[in-house]
């Protein structure tokens, strides 16, 4: 393929993962706008998790679609969904209207991420030019969560909320328009039979227990039958998919590519990575404005992303000349080490140090894995498999991730209802007035009410928050070590240099 016409595709597909990844960021950053215009303040937080369930459910699904039919159909069809969604968001008139528009685009997006990475490998014969350009387009996601925030605060002042999502529109035609005409692809001769069954079980299982993560400890009891029914679906929808795909003429998701350590190991551990990344996106901006008292949320959540980018970037040069197992432990065992500075990171520490520590869990844990763990799938499969493969890694860093975040936030809101009730006795807080100097979080939010007569107070819960926090990040603690020993499994592989024309694989070495 012309050099050219193989710089159209990747410009293409950088756009369209720009597009998606971008989304999130800039959406968070003009919620005030939307809800002060639409309202809906109780039900703002289904505008992210109906956009996270709706792609996350569909990646293994677009995935396997890709590799049946075409790479390109379904990219195309995924990017047409996002800017339908993307435009009807623009038009909502309630929050219900969004957050179903908000399931289109999330739906779209699920198919833009696996299949332009299996683009890659099936443009880039040779592993080491394939590595450095998942690299690139692992970047992407870091760029999209510097840039984002600012981004979509000036979007939602200057043009209005709406703009947030119709700014998509032309990023994504472009994206559209160039793929359409640069890539061309041949058509398969047989039609296989699409496992129908096999499609619903994922959707099913993987909305179930995502929602029972998100719900959980806040919504209802973890031991409420709300829970436990979604996670009993979840349960039963699992087994029966097992069944089911075994017995399939061509599966959704194709269970013996598990039998190779790489695909099981490194799904396991890019899991795991998903914990400590969504944990630290969550509270590290509480932790900037509340208990280092900074203006901006994203004191701490710049530096990392921005890391991150290094990180993706310089792992993409360099994990050709690495071991997947030797990389993939490192960045276990520093995952360690900052989940274990987080726990000790204070409310009297510096603000040099806090940029240290996640600068570190950007440039070590989380960006280096971006490229590596897709590259050492699609490594360890046959081509066949590119696109499904392509798709369990964003697959598993979601549910690790959502499951992280939960999980650590039991923790923190234990800490800060203790804290809460603490603050009442030792403060002699009336009862009239508990709902609001007996909140935290309404102390947090409306500072300004209890400065300077109860910097006392607001010091308390700042302070308590910073311990919450501390107490958080065990559970990330918990997630590395397993992941530092998930990644002594994977086996010695690294990638091999082939010569034009030959295909890409791993060696096995001693």
């Amino acid at each position: 393929m012309a050099k050219e016409k193989k710089g159209l595709i990747i410009l293409s597909m950088m756009l369209g993962l720009l597009m998606s990844s971008l989304d999130n960021t800039i959406v968070s950053a003009s919620i005030n706008k939307v809800i002060d215009d639409i309202g809906g303040f109780d039900k703002n937080a289904w505008i992210f998790t109906a956009y996270m369930l709706a792609s996350t459910s569909t990646m293994l699904i677009f995935g396997k679609l890709s590799d049946m039919f075409g790479r390109k159909r379904f990219y195309l069809i995924g990017i047409s969904l996002f800017l339908i969604g993307s435009a009807l968001c623009g038009t909502a008139t309630d929050i219900y209207q969004l957050i179903f528009y908000r399931v289109i685009q999330g739906i779209g997006s699920g198919s833009i991420f696996p299949i332009s990475f299996s683009i890659i490998y099936t443009l880039f014969r040779d592993p080491k030019d394939a590595a450095k350009m998942s690299g690139a387009f692992g970047a992407v996601f870091g760029l999209s969560s510097v840039a984002g925030p600012q981004l979509g605060t000036w979007i939602s002042e200057s043009l209005g909320w709406q703009w947030c999502f119709y700014v998509n529109l032309p990023i994504g035609i472009a994206s559209f328009l160039v793929l359409l005409f640069a890539l061309k692809e041949s058509k398969a001769e047989n039609k296989p039979k699409i496992d129908f069954l096999g499609a619903f079980l994922i959707v099913v299982s993987t909305v179930t227990v995502m929602l029972a993560l998100e719900l959980g400890g806040k919504d209802y009891a973890w031991d409420s039958w709300q829970i436990l029914g979604l996670f009993a679906i979840s349960a039963i929808g699992a087994v029966i998919f097992y069944f089911v795909e075994k017995r399939a003429a061509e599966p959704m998701l194709p269970l013996n590519i598990f039998k190779s350590k790489m695909v099981s190991g490194t799904s396991f551990i890019v899991f795991c990575q998903g914990a400590i990344m969504f944990a630290a996106i969550t509270y590290m901006p509480y932790f900037a404005t509340y208990v280092l008292g900074k203006s901006s949320s994203n004191a701490l959540l710049t530096p990392m992303m921005a890391s991150v980018i290094v990180g993706a970037i310089l792992l993409g040069f360099l994990q050709a000349f690495l071991k997947f197992r030797t990389i993939m432990f490192m960045n276990m065992a520093l995952g360690i080490v900052v989940s274990l500075l987080l726990m000790n990171l204070s409310y009297d520490d510096p603000y040099w140090k806090a940029i240290g520590i996640v600068v570190l869990l950007g440039l070590g844990v989380v960006g280096p894995l971006m490229s590596v763990a897709q590259n050492a799938i699609a490594a360890s499969v046959d081509e066949k498999y590119i696109g499904v493969s392509s798709s369990i890694v964003g697959f598993w860093r979601s549910i690790g991730g959502v499951m992280g975040a939960s999980v650590t936030a039991v923790i923190v809101n234990r800490d800060m209802t203790a804290s809460a009730k603490q603050a009442v006795a030792q403060f002699h807080i009336p009862a009239d007035q508990i709902a609001t100097a007996g909140n935290p979080s309404y102390v947090f939010r409306f500072a300004d009410q209890f400065l300077p007569k109860q910097a006392d107070l607001v010091a308390f819960y700042s302070h308590e928050l910073s311990h919450g926090i501390n107490h958080g990040f065990v559970v990330s603690l918990c997630f590395m070590a397993a992941g530092v020993i998930a990644s002594l499994f994977v086996g010695p592989a690294k990638m091999e240099m082939k010569k034009k024309g030959e295909e890409p694989s791993i060696q096995h070495v001693a």
